[in-house]
């Protein structure tokens, strides 16, 4: 073999230890997080199918007449019964056999009242705390830690899974073999480590692509990057193209319910009060909403105060996502934005959002989804047992570090690059460098010293 031939063998030896060891690190930080994600992701995929059978008792009436009651009636019915509760909003639907659900909140506590629109009967109340989509989107989203830890928590995560995704895929790659058993295809009949791998990374390979847009349609939510995607979906000239942008510090998903993601961020107008005004009633709302053109089923919240504005919303078809601000007085839409509205970066994010939850193309997105999700599960399942069988006893089982410097360096400059895309990504890069390097080389190295002692005493 020629020095060169053996010097880029070494090299790419070196590149290959040093990615393998980043990706160790990557799964240790963000493989946990990832099956508890993939876990409640995969049940929240199926939201509008659990409710609609764990309740049923408050969503369907039974019994369907040609007598109607009034919004308003409706209204005043739920007033009547939690004379203490503020009525934030009530939801639209076209079922004729659907209750119309009012949003309440009542000591602190939000919760969800359903009123038969035939007799006026309240079918129950359920606060949002106790439903178990709710439940789940909290582990989804916070892990459960409510606020900012746990939601950065689970953005780190996702963020190191996709540095997960792109060294795998370089470790997977194959260099020396041109056989499609243990690269696309696992080799089921062997044991050990060597099925376990094949377990791990023929699946990581063929679910690569969807878990990486499962992961990037997710981000949008996210406290950091999430929000600079949203500025930059929800800027003044995206949002105001057509109309007077209003002076208000309010903004739209701080004022009403059931707002999509790319019109979050909208501020809210005002209403032209003056004393001797009256507000319209809500079926002149809804009246102007089915003049919109307005889908179902749609949110519509009510006023907060004489300078306060109707808002009807619809955020469950992407290509019927839409808001709508209306003056209590005249009805006026003093600001619309809809999905046509959107320029192509909301209109990409507000599909993504869609896909990830299962509602893009109905219910092949939900089974694809729902593949993803399992698919990522035992993922995370089998580089926990390959690891375990790998791992020497007292020992964390990082693979060992190149000895190129240089590599070393490359490879890690690359990483911090990664970093500047994924912001909390950066910061954790170097304090996992730090450690490595100070501190989990030196628990190698006694433990070694350790093991060494016990093989001469024994």
């Amino acid at each position: 073999m020629s020095t060169t031939k053996k010097k880029k063998k070494q090299t790419s030896a070196s590149i290959y230890q040093v990615v393998w060891k980043w990706h160790f690190y990557a799964g240790i930080i963000s493989a946990p997080f990832l099956f508890i994600l993939a876990f409640s992701g995969s049940v929240y995929l199926f939201k509008p199918q659990i409710e609609a059978f764990l309740y049923q008792d408050y969503l369907v009436v039974d019994h369907v007449t040609e007598d109607r009651l009034s919004f308003s009636a409706q209204r005043d019915q739920v007033k009547e019964t939690y004379p203490d509760a503020s009525i934030s909003s009530f939801v639209l639907k076209d079922e004729p056999d659907a209750t119309t659900e009012f949003l309440i909140s009542e000591d602190g506590e939000s919760a969800s009242v359903f009123v038969n629109p035939y007799t006026g009967d309240i079918q129950g109340k359920l606060a949002d705390d106790n439903r178990l989509m709710t439940i789940f989107k909290k582990i989804h989203s916070e892990l459960w830690i409510a606020g900012t830890i746990g939601n950065r928590i689970v953005e780190l995560a996702a963020c190191w899974a996709i540095i997960l995704l792109i060294t795998g895929l370089y470790i997977w790659w194959p260099r020396n073999r041109a056989s499609i058993w243990g690269t696309v295809l696992p080799r089921v009949r062997k044991k050990g480590r060597l099925f376990w791998r094949d377990m791990h990374a023929v699946p990581a390979f063929w679910l690569s692509i969807f878990i990486l847009i499962l992961i990037a349609t997710g981000l949008p939510w996210s406290g950091v990057l999430g929000q600079q995607i949203q500025k930059l979906s929800t800027a003044p000239d995206h949002s105001y193209a057509w109309q007077e942008r209003p002076e208000s510090i309010t903004l739209s998903k701080d004022a009403a319910d059931g707002i999509p993601w790319a019109n979050e961020n909208l501020e809210m107008p005002e209403s032209e009060f003056e004393s001797e005004y009256l507000p319209i009633s809500i079926e002149d709302v809804t009246h102007i909403a089915e003049m919109e053109d307005m889908a179902y089923p749609y949110t519509l919240s009510l006023p907060d105060g004489p300078t306060g504005v109707y808002t009807i919303s619809h955020e469950t078809n992407r290509l019927d996502l839409s808001t709508k601000h209306i003056d209590q007085y005249s009805g006026t839409v003093l600001v619309s934005r809809s999905f046509q509205d959107f320029d192509l970066i909301p209109k990409l994010v507000s599909a993504g959002i869609a896909l990830h939850e299962g509602r893009l193309f109905g219910w092949p997105n939900q089974v694809l989804g729902l593949i993803t999700c399992l698919g990522l599960m035992g993922i995370v399942v089998s580089s926990f047992v390959m690891w375990k069988k790998r791992k020497p006893s007292g020992k964390l089982g990082a693979p060992p570090g190149s000895k190129d410097k240089k590599v070393t360096r490359v490879v890690f400059f690359i990483m911090l690059g990664l970093g500047l895309i994924l912001p909390l990504v950066g910061l954790s890069i170097i304090c996992i460098y730090l450690l490595d390097r100070f501190i989990f080389s030196k628990l190698s190295f006694f433990s070694s010293k350790h093991e060494k002692t016990q093989q001469r005493t024994g």
